[in-house]
Parts: structure tokens; sequence; C-alpha cells
């Protein structure tokens, strides 16, 4: 599935039903969505340039990712995807600037996409060029990112007062406690993903600074450029703050279940001394010895009674006593 986009008056418009075998030749975006063979074709002849592969867009290495080929500017960035779920992923996008026009590749559906190509058909700069596309979409992809983080952190300031100020006692809260520590969990995961997108576009914006020399691009966008760049790395200073963070309040957490732990061992334990002298008593009177003076005392039933609830009291006053308990 592919869209193509043309410039109408003030306004992108999206061309309905393309034929693949007739792209307009004032095409200023295509958007292709998992393309199948007849797709890239089309576009490789309008375009001049080679759609690569889903598997060439995964490659990890910054000369697969970002490279110049026949003019054309190749660049591989890795964006969010499914970031109100408790499921986030990540997809490879690719960014493909051939002259004045955007070819961009996808296999998924990041929200910044569907957010500028509405925006783009409202209203746009008169003589649009792919360039300013390209510029919107990563813009919109770090605005994305700062959205998620703000998220981010509010949830884990609410994970840090459930923690540190819970509204009810502790005891017992076996379920709450393994349901702050998934919270944590995702958090991590979805901070890790937005701080790897985060220098993934950092690196897309860096190497566009290093090349727009050799293009006509206006002030205003150099220094939209730069602005860009200064958010990247403020956004991904403030995700490894929050990384940082989520650790600090899963050690509280985990201390606070080993406090737990040692609270019902404690109990355990000084139930056990309580109960400890009572059974010696008891124990010394089931013996069957034939001279016991107490057998034939008509007091000595209530003296064991007694004695027992003695040894069992003491105890547990003098833990009291202590701060034990």
């Amino acid at each position: 599935m592919f869209s193509v986009y043309v410039p109408s008056e003030f306004s992108l418009k999206k061309v309905a039903s393309p034929d693949p075998a007739a792209l307009p030749e004032n095409a200023v975006w295509i958007d292709l969505v998992k393309p199948t063979a007849e797709e890239d074709h089309a576009v490789e002849k309008l375009a001049g340039i080679a759609v690569p592969t889903r598997e060439d867009m995964q490659e990890i290495e910054i000369s697969s990712r970002l490279y110049i080929e026949n003019s054309a500017r190749y660049m591989t960035a890795t964006l969010m995807c499914q970031s109100d779920t408790d499921m986030p992923r990540t997809t490879a996008v690719t960014f493909i600037l051939a002259g004045h026009r955007l070819v961009t590749v996808r296999y998924d559906a990041p929200k910044p996409f569907a957010l500028v190509e509405n925006k783009l058909a409202r209203a746009c700069s008169p003589g649009i060029t792919g360039e300013m596309v390209l510029v919107e979409l990563l813009d919109a992809v770090i605005d994305r990112c700062a959205d998620i983080l703000e998220r981010a952190g509010a949830d884990v300031d609410q994970v840090s007062h459930d923690i540190f100020e819970p509204e009810s006692e502790r005891h017992g809260h076996a379920k709450q406690y393994s349901q702050i520590l998934i919270a944590i969990g995702r958090q991590g995961n979805l901070t890790s993903k937005v701080r790897e997108s985060l220098v993934s576009i950092g690196r897309v914006v860096t190497f566009l600074s290093a090349v727009m020399e050799g293009m006509k691009w206006s002030k205003d966008m150099r220094e939209q450029l730069k602005t860009m760049q200064r958010d990247v790395a403020s956004l991904t200073d403030h995700a490894s703050y929050l990384s940082n963070k989520i650790t600090f309040v899963l050690d509280a957490m985990l201390g606070v279940v080993n406090l737990e732990q040692n609270n019902i061992i404690k109990l355990f334990s000084v139930m056990a001394v309580v109960l400890m002298p009572p059974t010696l008593i008891a124990s010394i009177y089931g013996m069957n010895f034939k001279i016991m003076p107490e057998l034939e005392w008509a007091h000595g039933y209530s003296y064991a009674l007694v004695l027992m609830v003695a040894a069992a009291v003491v105890p547990y006053f003098l833990f009291k006593w202590k701060k034990w308990l």
C-alpha cells in the first residue's frame, strides 16, 4: 500500500487511488506502507532511487542507516508505535530525499505520520517540498517522544507515591506489590524504547545538518533543524534521568518487599519463642513418671495452666519493652 501527496494551493492533497504505473510527476511525498514489489519498482522509476528492503532497514550499523546514494539521502530511524498500550514497540522507518521529493518506507503506523498528514491537508506553506515534509515529520516524532516521556514521568511519580506514601497499611498487600512491580517494568520498557528512538532521530538530524550545505534550505528550516537538535539532546537527557529514577524506584520497591518479608519472619520467630516455654511445661507434665508430686495436688492442673500462660505472656511483654515488636 502506498499514498501519494501533491501540492494543491495552500495544502497537501492526497491522491485518491494512485496508479503505480502512472505516478504524478509533481508528487512531493510518497508514503510506502508494506510496499509490494510492483509499488517499489514504480517509486524507484519515478524518483530514481533504490527502495530498501525490510531487512536492510533493520540493520543497526550507522553506515547502513545513514548514507548517500546517487545523490539521494537515505535516513533510517527507529520510531515508537502503540505507545499508549501495554505493549509498546519500535519500528524502523526510512526517509529518502531524492531531489525535492520525499519517500518514506515503513511497515507499521507511527502516530506522527497521521498527525502530519492531517496537518498538511489543512494548510501548508506554498511551494512545499519534500524537505519541508521531512522536517514536519521529524518535528512531530520529537513532539510525540516528549509527550510519551511526560506521561511516563507522571506514571513513575504515581508509582513512587504508592511506594513511599501508601494510602493504607502495607501488611498483606502482596497483590498491590506485584502490580507496582509490573508498572515499574512497563515504564522502564517504555522509557528505554523512547530513548532508543531519540538516539536514532538525533543521528538523522545530525546527518541532515552535515549534508544540508549541499541543499538549498531556507534560513527558517536551518533554524528549525538546530532547534530539533537541541530538543533531541534535552529529551535524551530526560530519558536517561527517567531511567535512573525508575531504577531507584525499583530498588525502593524491592527494599519494601524485603522489609515486609522480614516483618513476617520476625513475627513467626517471636511466636515460636513465645510458645516454646508453654510447650516445655506441657511436655514435662505429660511425662509418665511414677512419682510426680503435682499429680496428687488438688490445684496442680490450675498451677500448670497459670504457669504456661505466664511463660507465654512474660516473653511477649519483654519483646514489647525491647521494641522488637
